[in-house]
């Protein structure tokens, strides 16, 4: 078969066989949603066509997408000190940048009788997160950590709008400027060279902990009274919407978002989990 016509001139010569190229992203909540509701979308593609095109967006995310550990992880007293770190495996900043998507450590520490004694990030059904700022107040957002001592607070990558008065903003043509920006950077990336379009903004630009393409977030928990062995477990979560963004949606109430908001409010909001680690704590 001939495929190029250009440029003018002598074609190329026939080849054979062809071969197609995937190109997978990330958000799994579009797949989910024409899986749920393609016949009314109108959509051509088939679900086996859809159902294996988010197998090998889940097989991306899952697989080739970041990489995470627990170091350090020691009782001093009624204290539970413990080191998270996660690096990117992307070549990019993970996630990327349109800024409804947010990654985020989900840490759980429970104790001998399997009760939980601490947990940071913890994902609700409708979407949001537990302890994060901006899900319970649109008009704040959840700051960059390089240090964890209580539940409300949570590690989360992401990048927040702000408008021309400084002011937190989820819609796009109102955004000016960035006031948070730490996602995962790729390897190689110099947070103190880079021009300010793709800057590390916020907290994260002062943290020694957020470069070459790693986070390492410290944990002082409090676990007095927790009956020994302790059981740490961590997960990177991802989502291709945020709480807070679909919030936003609403707000419009055109023909099409009151459509895309009826689907979402009846699909489930499970993130998907991007690696895990757990370590027993004597």
């Amino acid at each position: 078969m001939v495929i190029p016509n250009m440029p003018p001139g002598p074609r190329l010569s026939p080849r054979s066989p062809l071969f197609q190229h995937h190109f997978v992203g990330g958000n799994t909540l579009m797949l989910n949603l024409f899986r749920t509701y393609g016949e009314e979308l109108g959509l051509t593609a088939r679900s086996e066509q859809l159902d294996a095109t988010l197998a090998r967006t889940l097989q991306r995310l899952e697989d080739k997408t970041a990489r995470l550990s627990i170091g350090q992880a020691r009782l001093d007293g009624d204290k539970l000190i413990l080191s998270v770190e996660v690096s990117s495996s992307a070549g990019h900043k993970f996630p990327t940048g349109f800024p409804s998507r947010r990654a985020w450590l989900h840490v759980t520490v429970t104790d001998a009788g399997v009760r939980t004694v601490f947990e940071s990030g913890a994902p609700r059904p409708n979407g949001s997160i537990v302890g994060c700022d901006a899900d319970d107040d649109e008009g704040a957002y959840e700051p960059h950590h390089e240090r964890i001592t209580n539940a409300d607070q949570v590690q989360i990558y992401e990048t927040v709008m702000q408008n021309s008065d400084g002011e937190v903003t989820y819609t796009l043509l109102r955004g000016a400027s960035y006031a948070k920006d730490n996602r995962l950077l790729p390897a190689g990336f110099d947070k103190g060279t880079a021009p300010q379009d793709i800057a590390v903004l916020g907290a994260a630009a002062q943290d020694e902990d957020f470069a070459e393409g790693a986070d390492r977030v410290q944990y002082e928990i409090d676990v007095q009274g927790a009956a020994a062995p302790l059981t740490v477990s961590v997960e990177l979560l991802y989502q291709s919407l945020s709480f807070r963004f679909a919030t936003d949606l609403r707000q419009e109430g055109t023909e099409l978002v009151e459509q895309f908001i009826r689907f979402y409010d009846d699909m489930e909001k499970v993130p998907v989990r991007v690696v895990s680690d757990r370590k027993t704590v004597r």
